[in-house]
C-alpha cells in the first residue's frame, strides 16, 4: 500500500531539477474548422474538413460559419483591462509526451503532476488482484490526482492485456500461452472479466460503466472516485437499472464537497426558481448535471426539471424550444453562470453572423429559424451566482499570458470557464485552432490533432519533429487521461518525430512554497508544488484552484483502506463501510406527496430519453404546459 508522507517525499526529490527539450515550432495547417457545440448524435465535436466555412455540431445536424463574420462579432466584445504587473504570469508549466513515452515536466507544477503517471508495478499487480479476486469495480472522474490516475490506468491496461491472453488461450484450445499463465499470480483458474473494473471518465459516464460492471463483469460492489454528487448519481443510475442491491462506496467517509453543486443547494437557488415559477409563462428548468439529487429533486418539485451535460445542453435547448415554443417557452439554466453565459454568447455569434432561415433550418434545426433562435436566446434566464472553483481560476493574468505568449497553441476551454478564456478558445476553434465543450471532448479534440500529426509525418520519417502545443482550460487532473491517450497514438503510429505539449495555464498565485526540509529532504531550497501538500490545494487568494480540492479527497490509500475492509469481513469493517456510502439525505423523504428520490432520479431519465429519442417526453412537455395552465 501507499503512504502518503512516502509520495511527497517522492515529489520534494524532485527538486528544481531543469529538462532542457527542444522547442520546435509547430506549423499550422490551412485546414478544417471545428467551432464546436456539443451534440447528443456523437459525444462530440464535428470536425469535418471545409475552407472558409466552419462548422458547429448540433443535435440534427451541424452548423457552418463563416469565420469572419463570427470574428467580427467577438471583436466588437470590449477587452476587459490588462493584469497589473505584478499580478501577470510570465510562462505557464507543461509536460511534453514524446515518442517511446518520453515525458519532460517543464516546471515545478507540471513536475508534481508527472511524478506518478508511471507507478510501480507491484502495486498495480495488487489491486487488480484484489479487485478481481472481490469483484469490485472502480468509476473515477477525470479529475483525480495524478498518483491515483497513474495506477488506476496501470490496471484497467493490465487487466485488458490478461483478458486478451485469456482469449487467446481458449482459443488455443486451452493450452496456455508461456506455460498458461492468465492471470497476475500465473495461475490459470481465474478467469479475467470482460469489461473493465476500472473507468475514468466524465461524471455522466460513470454511472453508465457501474451498470455495465455489474451486468458483464458481476462486480459486487463498487467505488466512485469523485465527490458526493457523483456516488449519488451512479448509484440512482445503478438503481433505475436493477443493480440497486450492490452497494457503491465513496473514498472517504468525509463529505467530500463541490462548490459548483453546493451552489444550488442554499435558499438563493430555491428563490430563483420560484420567482420564475410564478409567471403565466411556460418554464423549463435545465439544471447541470453535476448537482445533488437534493437539488434535483426540490428543483424538480418547482419546475419542470431535465438534466444536461455540457455535451448536449445546446441540443436540449433547442428541441425543448421548438416542442414547447420559443416565444412561450422560458428555459431557466443553472446553476453554472459560467457555461449558461457562455450558450447564450453561442447563440449571439449565430444571430449576428447573419445566417438565413434556410441555414439554420438545414444545419442547425429543421423547426428553427433567425426568430426562433432570437427568441431562445432572449428567453434563457441564466443562475448569476453559480461556479466551480477550478474553471473560475482562470482569471485576467492567464488570459493575458494566453494571448501574449502562446498565440501558436491550440487553446481548449471547458463550457464552464469565465469568459474571456472561453472567447480565446471559440476564436480559435474557428480555424480548427481550438476546442469549446466538455473533458470529452477536450480529450478527443487533442486525440484528433496528435493522429493527424502522426499521420502525415509518417512512420520513419526524416522531417523536423514538431511539436503540438495545447493549453488546458479546465482542472490539470486531466492530464493522466491525455499522456496515456498521446503515448498509444505515438505508439500505434511508431512516429518519431512528434510531440505534444501540454500547457497548465495556472496562475502564480496557485503556487505556493515547500520546504524540502519539511518533507524529509535535507535541502533549504524551496520547491515549488502545486497542488500543494497543505491546506487549500494550490488555491489562489483571489478565488480559484489550480486542481479540483474537493476531488483530491480521493487518494490512493483510501482505494487500498476500502477495498481491505471489502476483502476483510468482520462486524467493524461493515459498520465503517456504511460511512462510505453516498449521501442519503433524501431516504425516506417526500417532496408535495411525492418520493423526493424519485424526483430527484426523474430530470436524469428525462435527459436519457430525450439522448435516445432526440425529443422531449410527452410527460415533460405536458408537465410544463400544466404548470403554465394552473398558473
Amino acid at each position: 500500500m501507499f503512504i502518503r508522507s512516502a509520495a511527497v517525499q517522492r515529489l520534494a526529490a524532485i527538486g528544481r531539477r531543469t529538462v532542457v527539450v527542444s522547442s520546435h515550432q509547430c506549423s499550422r495547417h490551412a485546414a478544417a474548422s471545428s467551432l464546436v457545440i456539443p451534440s447528443t448524435t456523437n459525444g462530440g465535436f464535428n470536425n469535418s474538413a471545409g475552407d472558409e466555412k466552419r462548422r458547429i455540431a448540433s443535435g440534427t445536424g451541424s452548423i457552418e460559419i463563416h469565420p469572419r463574420a463570427l470574428s467580427s462579432a467577438a471583436a466588437e466584445a470590449k477587452a476587459p483591462p490588462a493584469a497589473p504587473p505584478a499580478q501577470q504570469v510570465n510562462s505557464f508549466p507543461s509536460i511534453v509526451i514524446g515518442p517511446n513515452h518520453a515525458l519532460s515536466p517543464q516546471g515545478s507544477f507540471a513536475e508534481a503532476q508527472a511524478a506518478f503517471l508511471e507507478p510501480p508495478q507491484d502495486v498495480v499487480e495488487s489491486l487488480l488482484d484484489q479487485l478481481i479476486d472481490r469483484k469490485v469495480g472502480v468509476v473515477a472522474h477525470y479529475y483525480m490526482d495524478v498518483e491515483l490516475q497513474g495506477v488506476l490506468h496501470a490496471v484497467k491496461r493490465r487487466q485488458m492485456e490478461l483478458l486478451h491472453r485469456q482469449q487467446l488461450e481458449e482459443e488455443d484450445g486451452g493450452a496456455g500461452l508461456d506455460g498458461g499463465a492468465s492471470s497476475p499470480s500465473g495461475g490459470t483458474a481465474r478467469k479475467i472479466p470482460p469489461y473493465p473494473l476500472v473507468t475514468i471518465c466524465d461524471s455522466l459516464k460513470m454511472g453508465d460503466d457501474a451498470v455495465e460492471m455489474c451486468a458483464r463483469s458481476n462486480v459486487s460492489s463498487v467505488i466512485c472516485l469523485g465527490v458526493d454528487f457523483m456516488s449519488e448519481s451512479v448509484s440512482a443510475i445503478m438503481s433505475k437499472n436493477g443493480y440497486g442491491h450492490v452497494p457503491v462506496y465513496r473514498a472517504t467517509a468525509k463529505h467530500i464537497g463541490c462548490s459548483l453543486a453546493e451552489s444550488a443547494e442554499g435558499d438563493n437557488y430555491k428563490a430563483w426558481l420560484n420567482k420564475n415559477a410564478e409567471g403565466e409563462r411556460k418554464s423549463l428548468h435545465v439544471v447541470y448535471i453535476n448537482t445533488s439529487l437534493e437539488t434535483k429533486a426540490i428543483s424538480n418539485s418547482i419546475i419542470p426539471t431535465i438534466t444536461c451535460t455540457s455535451s448536449n445542453v445546446l441540443s436540449t435547448i433547442l428541441q425543448a424550444s421548438h416542442q414547447i415554443g420559443p416565444k412561450e417557452l422560458q428555459i431557466c439554466y443553472g446553476p453554472d453562470t459560467y457555461m449558461g453565459d457562455n450558450l447564450v454568447s453561442l447563440l449571439d455569434a449565430v444571430i449576428s453572423s447573419g445566417w438565413s432561415d434556410e441555414r439554420i433550418k438545414a444545419d442547425l434545426h429543421p423547426s428553427h429559424d433567425r426568430s426562433t433562435i432570437q427568441s431562445l436566446r432572449d428567453n434563457i434566464n441564466v443562475y448569476p451566482s453559480g461556479n466551480c472553483v477550478v474553471h473560475h481560476m482562470f482569471g485576467q493574468s492567464v488570459v493575458d499570458t494566453v494571448n501574449n505568449d502562446y498565440k501558436d497553441a491550440y487553446v481548449t476551454a471547458h463550457l464552464e470557464v469565465p469568459g474571456e478564456m472561453f472567447q480565446i478558445a471559440l476564436k480559435k476553434s474557428l480555424d480548427d485552432e481550438g476546442v469549446v465543450g466538455s473533458t470529452s471532448n477536450i480529450l478527443n479534440f487533442i486525440e484528433r490533432k496528435v493522429e493527424a500529426a502522426a499521420g502525415e509525418i509518417g512512420v520513419g520519417s526524416s522531417q523536423e519533429k514538431r511539436r503540438l502545443q495545447f493549453i488546458l482550460g479546465t482542472e490539470a487532473g486531466m492530464v493522466t487521461s491525455i499522456v496515456r491517450s498521446v503515448q498509444d497514438i505515438l505508439d500505434a503510429t511508431a512516429c518519431q518525430n512528434v510531440e505534444a505539449e501540454i500547457v497548465f495555464p495556472v496562475s502564480s498565485e496557485a503556487v505556493m512554497g515547500v520546504e524540502e526540509g519539511e518533507v524529509g529532504v535535507n535541502n533549504n531550497s524551496t520547491l515549488e508544488v502545486v497542488p500543494g501538500v497543505a491546506g487549500g490545494e494550490g488555491c489562489s487568494t483571489a478565488g480559484g484552484c489550480a486542481t479540483c480540492p474537493f476531488m483530491k479527497m480521493n487518494d490512493l490509500d483510501a482505494v487500498h483502506d476500502i477495498v481491505d475492509m471489502i476483502s476483510e469481513s468482520s462486524a467493524n469493517n461493515e459498520l465503517q463501510l456504511l460511512k462510505h456510502l453516498p449521501p442519503n439525505r433524501l431516504q425516506g423523504q417526500k417532496i408535495n406527496g411525492k418520493s423526493a428520490i424519485e424526483l430527484g432520479i426523474e430530470p436524469i431519465v428525462f435527459m436519457r430519453e430525450f439522448m435516445q429519442k432526440k425529443k422531449l417526453s410527452d410527460e415533460l412537455v405536458e408537465r410544463v404546459e400544466s404548470m403554465a395552465a394552473r398558473n
